[in-house]
């Protein structure tokens, strides 16, 4: 058999590991920062490219490329880098492919940071950006301009879980010459595969779902040979922001149970989801496993699941947002996501503080607002806390 012929949770346990001369079972973790060559003109190959080979863990670590492998597998791509973080994966897409005078298009509801990134410091690189409603396609083909290089999307959104069309967005890209990259963080590719929707490039923040018990941090690009393994890989060698070794087998470890925890995730979100539609505290839930929300078709269309994010909003503002928050005692409360452990934060004061009273109107950051990181207890334990909390 080869490695195309694997099912999913077979290549999240198996691909990308070849045994070393040891014969170790479970993937091995490189602590070294440099590699030793035969000679001489072994390392002057290996530094111009001729050899293929370790050189620095900076860009070459046999435990990284284990993690970067596998990914790419997983998600169908070509190639992966794997990078110190999330933020540091999209800054790695923005510093290899734009230049000075090119624009992007990106949803107005992507991760708070990811909002700052655009806005406040890419001007400064000369490269210009438009946010837009993602669910909009006129808005984006009316974004669109001659220097545009790129469309960026998270789907679903970070916190009210809204889905872009990935086809139509694709095909909206190519007929314009741009590139279309996904966030899949929310979904990751056990739920859903944005290459075999026609986008071009993945982001992921391995912090979150990929590890699944908040244990690292860590980011990846997945896309295809040419643009990721040799143009964005380039950019990582140069400016440093690499995933570290241990950090890369961390997550390997996490690949491994990802199919199951991701189900799991899925099915205690629906039932705190409908729970809290019942609640007269509840002004409104934003689930995508709940009929009414307005993209449930198109979830069902290109999802497996419908992940593990519930975010509604409490009647009576910040204040009461607060006083749920504060009166839970299971939940943790933390601005991360995608572990284990159930977590809950007030999104316009945290994940989305630092961005502007206009896009949080825009995208519908109130100050109502909480976001649910739904994790693996028990369904029931965690409806018990979050009712504690709406009573107060």
């Amino acid at each position: 058999m080869t490695i195309d012929s694997y099912q999913f949770d077979t290549l999240a346990v198996r691909a990308g590991h070849q045994r070393t001369g040891e014969n170790e079972h479970s993937e091995p973790i490189f602590t070294t920062s440099s590699f030793v060559f035969d000679n001489a003109s072994q390392a002057a190959a290996r530094f111009s490219g001729d050899d293929p080979g370790n050189i620095y863990s900076r860009f070459t670590n046999p435990t990284v490329r284990i993690f970067e492998q596998r990914l790419a597998a997983l998600e169908g791509g070509e190639s992966c880098v794997a990078t110190a973080s999330g933020m540091a994966a999209i800054m790695a897409i923005c510093i290899a492919l734009l230049e000075a005078g090119d624009h992007l298009v990106s949803s107005r509801s992507v991760f708070g940071t990811t909002t700052v990134l655009f806005d406040r410091y890419l001007p400064r690189l000369g490269i210009e950006t438009s946010l837009i409603d993602m669910t909009d396609l006129d808005a984006w083909k009316a974004a669109i301009r001659p220097n545009t290089r790129l469309l960026f999307i998270e789907t679903p959104s970070n916190p009210l879980t809204e889905v872009a069309d990935i086809t139509e967005l694709a095909d909206l890209a190519h007929e314009h010459g741009c590139l279309l990259v996904v966030d899949n963080c929310f979904c990751t590719p056990a739920l859903q595969k944005p290459l075999q929707l026609g986008a071009d490039l993945i982001v992921h923040s391995a912090t979150k779902y990929l590890d699944g018990q908040g244990r690292i941090v860590g980011g990846a690009v997945v896309g295809d040979k040419q643009r990721v393994g040799e143009e964005i890989y380039a950019a990582i060698r140069t400016t440093g922001p690499t995933m570290s070794p241990f950090n890369a087998w961390v997550a390997l470890k996490g690949l491994e149970t990802l199919s199951l925890r991701m189900k799991a995730h899925s099915e205690n979100a629906i039932e705190l989801a409908r729970y809290l539609s019942d609640h007269p505290a509840v002004e409104q839930v934003y689930h995508l496993g709940l009929p009414s929300h307005p993209q449930y078709d198109l979830a069902k269309k290109q999802q497996s699941g419908f992940g593990g994010i519930v975010s509604f909003v409490v009647k009576g503002g910040r204040e009461k947002a607060w006083r749920v928050i504060d009166n839970t005692s299971l939940v943790s409360i933390t601005a991360n996501l995608g572990d284990v452990k159930t977590t809950i934060t007030h999104p316009a004061t945290t994940t989305h503080g630092r961005v502007s009273d206009e896009i949080k109107a825009q995208t519908g950051i109130s100050e109502g607002l909480i976001r649910i990181g739904v994790g693996l207890e028990s369904i029931d334990d965690i409806i018990a806390d979050l009712d504690q909390g709406l009573s107060a």
